[in-house]
């Protein structure tokens, strides 16, 4: 245990003295914030777009209903469809909407003509706008009123609460839970591939630089690929917990100066109002939703039993990478280049991706049956069960899981070693599935 002490201590302090590792805990959250801040900028630059379109209108009723909102402006043209189009000036206006006379009996005749590929998100408000003005109309021919009808609809928004009395109150959201689920796993499944690649290089760096040699004079295999793992996952956590320390101090700073007076105020209020956002809208009305929007979510978040899924978190963190770590070490071991490496790659990140693409459906549904298998077989639980971990499943459920990630970190670790003790010997030959398994059965 000793010598496994001394090989973890070793890769630890040397990959976190590396300028590459600082230079990465401290662009780390900068480029997260940054890649947030552009799009922010990106949607702001999208609202600011103005798309003018001509209207050609022959029912001469439907032009003037035509709201003018803060994406798409509506100017009328009394030009022949024909001769507009032949005069049409792509660099003034985005189209021309073409309204025929027989619009009210056949929607599908009205045309938007455009220089190029219209954007959705233009047709999408045209075509609201119109059906609005058309209903209405059909409504008017019927003897309805359109404000008596839109009085009866209904739009529920379900209060989820605990079923449980002898406690506060908790509130509930679907939405949120599964949120903070799929986020946790999507992080683990980032430091798996991240870190694991990591040992991997690591390996085959030592390996070509024939150190092995020196090194497995006094430690044994198993040994050496233990604290290599390990120690790689002790820079794993410190990055990551420097990560979360650094951007909860960015995202506190950036809080106070979008919340502080001048410019910010009003970028708020403009990130805020939705790009078909009525013009007369005020900007309290706005705010204020935002702000009881912001209280549920508060609340809803606070509903989550956060204690019990950090723990669960380090837990999987830990266990899958372990598990991920020894295959990673055992490739890094078998192969003298990276251009080896990806035929003995694949089988390893196909259950990775795996996960993912179940944890997508888990989060719609965490008590399926799909949910519940991949969230205890080893090679899926780490990020499986870690969407389903919001949902409070059973305690059962979760033993098994750890116990079975444990059993199978020794399991792939045993494996590992084997593979590991040969193939960090092997020099300039050619590797293949059928050798890799002959490794297996050799004898100490």
């Amino acid at each position: 245990m000793g010598k496994i002490t001394l090989i973890i201590q070793r890769e630890y302090l040397t990959r976190i003295r590396k300028k590459s590792f600082i230079i990465m805990t401290i662009l780390g959250p900068l480029l997260m914030g940054g890649i947030i801040a552009l799009s922010v900028y990106l949607t702001l630059k999208t609202q600011d777009t103005v798309s003018i379109v001509q209207v050609i209108d022959e029912t001469n009723s439907i032009y003037s209903q035509l709201p003018q909102t803060q994406s798409i402006h509506y100017v009328k043209d009394t030009l022949p469809v024909a001769i507009a189009r032949e005069i049409f000036n792509a660099e003034k206006y985005y189209g021309i909407l073409y309204i025929p006379k027989t619009t009210f009996t056949r929607p599908d005749s009205i045309t938007l003509f455009t220089a190029k590929q219209p954007s959705p998100a233009v047709v999408t408000v045209i075509e609201k706008n119109l059906e609005n003005l058309i209903e209405e109309d059909k409504f008017k021919n019927a003897g309805i009123s359109k404000a008596t009808l839109d009085s009866l609809k209904t739009k529920i928004s379900l209060v989820q609460k605990s079923v449980a009395t002898d406690t506060s109150e908790k509130e509930f959201s679907a939405e949120i839970t599964a949120g903070a689920g799929f986020f946790a796993g999507m992080l683990i499944y980032f430091f798996i591939f991240l870190y694991g690649i990591q040992v991997m290089r690591g390996v085959m760096e030592e390996k070509s630089n024939r150190i092995m040699e020196l090194i497995i004079s006094s430690v044994k295999p198993f040994q050496l690929m233990m604290g290599k793992i390990i120690g790689i996952a002790l820079v794993g956590l410190t990055q990551f917990l420097l990560w979360v320390v650094l951007t909860l101090a960015i995202v506190s700073m950036v809080s106070s100066w979008i919340t502080g007076d001048g410019g910010s105020t009003a970028l708020i209020e403009k990130v805020q109002t939705p790009v078909e956002l009525p013009l007369d809208t005020s900007a309290e009305q706005v705010v204020s939703q935002e702000m009881l929007q912001s209280s549920g979510f508060m609340k809803a978040l606070g509903s989550l039993n956060i204690t019990k899924i950090l723990f669960a978190f380090v837990f999987y963190f830990l266990g899958g990478y372990l598990l991920y770590s020894a295959l990673f070490a055992a490739i890094g071991g078998a192969v003298d280049n990276d251009t080896d490496t990806q035929q003995f790659m694949l089988p390893i990140t196909i259950p990775l991706i795996l996960a993912y693409i179940v944890a997508v459906s888990v989060m719609t549904n965490p008590e399926s049956s799909i949910g519940y298998w991949f969230s205890i077989i080893p090679f899926t639980s780490p990020i499986v069960m870690m969407v389903r971990m919001p949902f409070d499943p059973p305690l059962i459920d979760l033993v098994i899981s750890m116990v079975l990630l444990v059993a199978g970190f020794i399991f792939t670790t045993w494996i590992a070693g084997r593979i590991y003790r040969t193939g960090i010997l092997m020099y300039g030959k050619k590797i293949t599935w059928k050798e890799i398994g002959k490794w297996l059965f050799y004898k100490n």
